[in-house]
């Protein structure tokens, strides 16, 4: 490690632009920087683009701004250990994650079929990185260097730390622990844990010792014992979750597990979780801490290039960074809790913020950059409206277990006060350079209803023509097993939208959007949210087909058939036939949709939906097909009925985290 004064660690290094330059990410570039050798190399399935959304980047500037070396390896040959060798033995650690994304969600449709694109890769190319990358990387850098740490972490590592459902081997695999056999799985945001392995690795401490931090799981051997380990709540017992064969065996016993992990996720209460796999333990420890203001702002003012390595230029744009390369992300978490959704397990329930000061250098950084045309694309973060939101009662919320401080209903005690946001707003689109800041994150419709100030304020000056929001269903009883808020919030929130579009003088439009084949959405169910999208002359450009995430609450009701919180059975589409029809119904209109909604329409028994007739959803024969950019309904006179429009929307839909 290069040495580092204390006055450099106590505070970030500033400035842009000039003073950025990339890691390294060749055995040539680490040569260049005068380095015999990288303290941490990162392995990633993602392209390595140098910006603070991107984690490799953010973590590694982390590192490097505490005074290590640190080098990128990113989307290596994984088929052998060639290019792990190329850039030599690191000091300390590797540092293994697959990316933005669980690798299979980034490689398959919730049809299990190819998807023809990968969003994190130059030029959108697939076949970058394996299937359940993490696993495959970390056995590499076994292979390339015996005895170099290995830890694990991002999305796909830290929500298969326990047994979990696998949908597209469709059965119960254990913890990725057993796959990776890392050393240790860095869960949740790892800015923190990283730092801390890092600098006690470099004092001497062997990675063994390194079990007694929070936000990090592990596996004890076959003779070793459980440490005592104090992580601030006192001598707590840990919790015993039923062991991997008695979930991959028993869905009971699976539900049971899936209740008494999510219940462990407040840092401020959770406790140990333990999981026997055969003859062997794992070991999760409470989750880390929430950042603190202070610590967010200097990650966020750390030197970045924000721009993908230059190496990439022959290969075409890489998609996810073309969509956030002019957005500022002001807070991180979410205490929305939606079933269907990772968020809230991956970054905490806790609403982590940046100051206004941080978030308003930033925008001033992008407007001060050589080819920005004045329009932020997004302020905002896993749900825009949710900024320097959490409890009002903190002695409280050191106790509360509730999985969502809005569902069934918004928590009492939670501060939900919209004017530290709206001033932020309003303090960004008057910078020098700026003219026009999007809002592009969704919205949380039942906190955004009742505040007219924030609802003013974004439609006149945050919207371009269509805001995003996500209703998901109309079904009151599915949007209870989704953790969203019943269907009239959305009717409120939309009439209470048209009238300060129209205050503003604006012709504006709301792009809901809904989810097919969600657990507890049968036929019945789709029908209903069809012949609402034909009441009000919708038609979705883009639809979800529910994919069952690792870990995630609806996944269990997916594959158990019960719903984990009441232990009671619910139904779920799990057949392709079954799945083909509900996405079907989303589209009733389509030509090529027509003999699945009848067949659909027909198990129903609601033949008199097929006709001719004004008030059928389809005709008795298949319309011809017509042109796909007719994206609205009109009235005789050309209006679009009921107000509503729907905006197209590049992607086929995907894994979801929408609020």
């Amino acid at each position: 490690m290069k040495e580092t004064s204390r006055d450099e660690e106590r505070s970030p290094r500033k400035g842009r632009g000039a003073e950025a330059r990339f890691l390294p990410t060749t055995r040539e570039e680490i040569e260049a920087c005068g380095w015999d050798a990288p303290d941490v190399v990162f392995v990633s399935g993602d392209a390595y683009v140098d910006h603070p959304s991107f984690a490799a980047a953010i973590l590694g500037r982390w590192l490097e701004h505490h005074g290590f070396r640190v080098a990128i390896l990113a989307q290596p040959d994984w088929r052998s250990a060639g290019a792990w060798r190329e850039l030599g033995r690191p000091a300390l650690f590797y540092a293994v994650s697959a990316g933005a994304m669980d690798s299979m969600i980034n490689h398959y449709t919730a049809n299990r079929k190819r998807r023809n694109a990968d969003a994190y890769s130059p030029g959108g190319a697939i076949e970058r990185r394996p299937d359940r990358a993490a696993a495959v990387y970390a056995q590499r850098c076994r292979e390339a260097f015996k005895g170099v740490p290995v830890v694990a972490g991002g999305v796909e590592a830290s929500l298969r730390r326990v047994s979990h459902y696998d949908y597209w081997s469709d059965k119960v695999m254990p913890s990725s622990l057993v796959s990776s056999k890392a050393d240790l799985v860095a869960y949740g945001n790892g800015e923190a844990s990283i730092l801390e392995i890092a600098k006690r690795l470099h004092a001497g401490e062997e990675v063994r010792s390194l079990r007694d931090m929070r936000g990090v799981a592990y596996m004890l051997g076959k003779r070793e014992s459980l440490p005592e380990h104090d992580f601030g709540h006192g001598d707590v017992a840990p919790v015993a979750l039923p062991s991997h064969e008695e979930v991959a065996g028993d869905k009971q016993a699976f539900a049971r597990a899936t209740r008494s992990l999510h219940r462990e996720t407040n840092p401020l209460n959770a406790r140990r979780l333990t999981q026997c796999h055969g003859d062997r333990t794992v070991v999760i420890n409470p989750p880390p801490m929430p950042l603190e203001e202070a610590t967010l702002d200097a990650l966020y003012a750390l030197p970045y290039v924000r721009d993908p390595h230059p190496r990439y230029e022959a290969e075409g744009p890489i998609p996810a960074w073309q969509t956030i390369a002019d957005s500022v992300q002001i807070m991180r978490g979410c205490f929305g809790g939606c079933t269907f959704c990772s968020i809230t397990l991956h970054q905490g329930r806790r609403i982590q913020s940046r100051s206004a000061d941080s978030v308003i250098e930033e925008v001033m950084g992008l407007a001060a950059r050589k080819g920005f045309k004045g329009h932020i694309s997004d302020l905002g973060g896993p749900t825009a409206n949710m900024y320097r939101m959490r409890c009002s009662k903190p002695e409280i919320e050191a106790g509360c277990r509730r999985l969502s401080c809005v569902s069934p209903k918004v928590c009492k005690l939670l501060d939900t006060d919209h004017a530290p946001l709206v001033d932020l707003m309003k303090r960004a689109r008057e910078q020098k350079g700026i003219k026009k800041v999007h809002i592009a994150s969704g919205i949380r419709m039942d906190l955004a209803r009742n505040e007219p100030a924030y609802l003013d304020a974004l439609v006149k000056h945050h919207v371009g023509g269509h805001l995003k929001v996500a209703p998901e269903h109309v079904s009151d009883r599915v949007l209870a097993l989704m953790k969203k808020p019943p269907q009239h919030t959305y009717e409120e929130f939309a009439a209470r939208f048209e009238a300060a579009s129209r205050k503003a003088g604006r012709e504006q439009y709301l792009v809901p959007y809904f989810i097919a084949s969600h657990p507890g959405s049968g036929l019945a169910e789709m029908l209903e949210l069809a012949l609402h999208l034909k009441q009000t002359g919708s038609r979705p450009r883009q639809v979800q087909d529910f994919i069952p995430a690792p870990m995630d609450v609806a996944t269990c009701m997916y594959y158990a058939g019960i719903d984990p919180e009441t232990m009671k059975p619910l139904y779920a589409a799990k057949k392709e036939k079954q799945r083909a029809m509900q996405r079907a119904l989303l589209q009733y209109w389509k030509p090529e949709n027509h003999a699945l909604v009848k067949q659909a329409l027909r198990e129903l028994g609601r033949d008199d939906l097929i006709g001719d007739d004004p008030g059928c959803l389809i005709p008795s024969r298949a319309p011809r097909s017509r042109d796909p950019k007719a994206d609205t309904l009109r009235d005789a006179k050309g209006r679009n009925q009921k107000g509503y429009r729907w905006a197209a929307r590049r992607g086929s839909g995907g894994s979801g985290s929408r609020k």
